[in-house]
């Protein structure tokens, strides 16, 4: 049933619709149908030179209303269509970016960006054509299918059969056929396109690191090798595409060609008259462009398919934790039932956890305990386990085992409300193309002017920002550019004393700055963090001296722990590290 949930409710919500459409959708193939057959009619009534002009005045007013109603019978069909999908689309867009948004975290974990940008770009979008080119076209075409064979059938049942015959080639053969040869190659050339988007998005947001590295050509290398297995698939697609309009073709002309025959046939058993030969050899035209697209729209289900996949294991990942996430906070009462809780206890308590089954473990028996104001310092180089911790005691991650606990709830249960009790500030802060005002904004979209600039001067900004010509109007312009790395990250830090947090992660938020500029932002965090339990994630031991603990981490597990002074007393490792390590100004 979940696997229906983007597709089914809409049918009963726009059935009526739905229904108009198809109607249309009919009509509109009938009077294409109707234009033909009375031009068929009307030719081959002129060709016998009537008496009178009377004589062929009927079939002329039909064929002008025909024509005339074809095209617009169309146009109010395309008309009513396009703008219920596109009602549609947008309700999808709407529920899945209310679906994403409180869970961002927990997504940007578990799927790359590309992916997430696949869905919104590529896979909502391209379920439109379900409606448009599958649902709607093969809808009308099997009501065409019976209509005209049973019409048919009234002149002569047993040609009427063989006609139903030719025509399932085309609506069932020909369509499935097509869908068996061409199922493994469309779920390929989708999951290719997805695997663009991917790189795609890897390249621009790592764009910069390329052209340092000096290796943009094999990046470009790389991603047009991609591209051109993702056309090469796509032409295999094409081409199997021209030899079923081949066959189809075929079958449309042995139609003709039976259609001539029979009504020949019947002329010259007395049946019908001789101006209608041409009249009922001419409509099988127009009918078979009711179908001959079903064979495309069949073709298109596994792609439908696998955005539906795709589109459901992102969002039931985020429904699923939503869902635990008020469960948990509603079954458990404390200071995070409150909605703005000031107290906060996090504890970490025998923690372990692996990616997948086939993964080592990237944490091990990992316990912390943070009361309300506490300061710990994470060191460890790459891959020591820092960034794995720090996404399960955001909540990003569910612990394979062990527990992540705030007030006595688990993190991962906490959800969309979690931006309420944690703040992050990371080493790559996004500052948005709009003003220094309304990217501190984000903090609290409530602050006041005033608060704003409260913020501005706890983090020893506000003299700058007053100095430039438009103070707090300044534009930022595309990421902050300009700004500082060091100002950029006050400027972050001015967000997160907007959002007055209990808990503040700082996710190595010093690195890529000068020594001084270091020192001065640590000293600023320091400063404005007092009271606020604070988790900061670093490589290097500048200001371990003004945290309360001090954990080292190795291989996902805790090698050493203990405050500055245990540490530089009792372990000689420490004591060296921390005399390679500390700056030259000392602290």
């Amino acid at each position: 049933m979940r696997e229906e949930s983007w597709f089914r409710p809409y049918v009963r919500a726009y059935l009526g619709r739905f229904l108009v459409i198809i109607a249309l959708g009919c009509l509109t193939l009938l009077t294409a149908a109707m234009l033909m057959f009375t031009s068929g009619f009307l030719i081959s009534k002129a060709a016998m030179r009537p008496e009178n002009i009377l004589m062929v005045y009927v079939p002329i007013v039909l064929v002008r209303t025909f024509g005339i109603g074809r095209a617009v019978v169309h146009y109010v069909e395309r008309l009513v269509s396009h703008d219920a999908v596109l009602r549609i689309v947008s309700r999808m867009r709407t529920r899945l970016y209310r679906v994403l948004e409180p869970q961002a975290l927990f997504i940007s974990s578990r799927f790359r960006t590309g992916d997430v940008l696949g869905v919104l770009a590529d896979d909502i979008e391209y379920l439109q054509d379900v409606y448009l080119r599958t649902v709607f076209p093969s809808v009308a075409a099997l009501v065409l299918y019976i209509g005209s064979i049973a019409a048919l059938g009234r002149f002569d049942l047993r040609f009427a059969l063989v006609m139903a015959l030719y025509i399932l080639v085309l609506i069932v053969v020909l369509p499935w056929a097509s869908l068996l040869v061409t199922k493994a190659k469309s779920r390929l050339a989708k999951k290719q396109r997805s695997g663009l988007y991917a790189m795609l998005t890897d390249a621009v947001l790592g764009m910069s690191d390329w052209v340092i590295s000096g290796r943009e050509g094999q990046f470009l290398a790389v991603y047009d090798a991609a591209a051109k297995e993702a056309a090469r698939v796509d032409g295999q697609l094409k081409s199997w595409a021209r030899w079923r309009q081949l066959a189809g073709q075929i079958v449309v002309g042995f139609c003709v060609l039976s259609m001539a025959v029979w009504a020949a046939g019947e002329y010259a058993a007395g049946h019908i008259p001789a101006v209608l030969i041409a009249a009922f050899t001419l409509v099988v035209f127009p009918m078979m462009d009711a179908f001959l697209p079903v064979s495309e729209a069949i073709e298109k289900i596994p792609g439908y398919q696998s955005s539906l996949q795709r589109l459901n294991e992102i969002s039931t990942h985020a429904e699923t934790a939503d869902s635990e996430g008020m469960a948990g906070a509603t079954a458990k009462a404390g200071p995070l039932g409150g909605e703005n809780p000031r107290d906060v206890h996090l504890q970490v308590q025998n923690l372990c956890y692996r990616y997948d089954d086939r993964s080592p473990w990237a944490l091990q028996d990992i316990s912390l305990d943070l009361p309300q104001g506490k300061r710990i310092a994470i060191i460890g180089r790459s891959g020591a386990g820092k960034s794995t911790l720090l996404k399960l005691i955001e909540g990003a991650l569910a612990p394979t085992s062990g527990s992540v606990r705030l007030n006595g709830i688990e993190a991962y249960a906490i959800g969309d409300r979690m931006p309420q009790v944690i703040s992050v500030l990371n080493q790559n802060p996004h500052l948005f193309d709009t003003t220094v005002a309304n990217n501190i904004r984000l903090g609290d979209r409530d602050a006041t002017d005033g608060e704003i600039r409260g913020a501005a001067a706890q983090v020893k900004l506000d003299r700058l920002i007053e100095s430039l010509p438009l103070d707090y109007r300044t534009p930022m312009h595309e990421t902050g550019q300009r700004f500082s790395g060091g100002e950029r990250q006050r400027i972050a830090l001015a967000r997160v004393l907007l959002q007055n947090n209990p808990v503040v992660i700082m996710d190595e938020p010093t690195v890529g700055l000068d020594p001084r500029t270091e020192h001065d932002l640590m000293a600023t965090i320091l400063e404005t963090m007092k009271g606020k339990s604070l988790i900061w994630v670093t490589h290097h031991l500048a200001g371990a001296e003004q945290m309360d603990e001090i954990i080292f981490m190795e291989n996902g597990r805790i090698e050493m722990r203990g405050s500055h002074a245990e540490l530089m007393a009792a372990s000689e490792r420490y004591r060296r590290l921390y005399r390679l390590d500390r700056p030259e100004f000392g602290w």
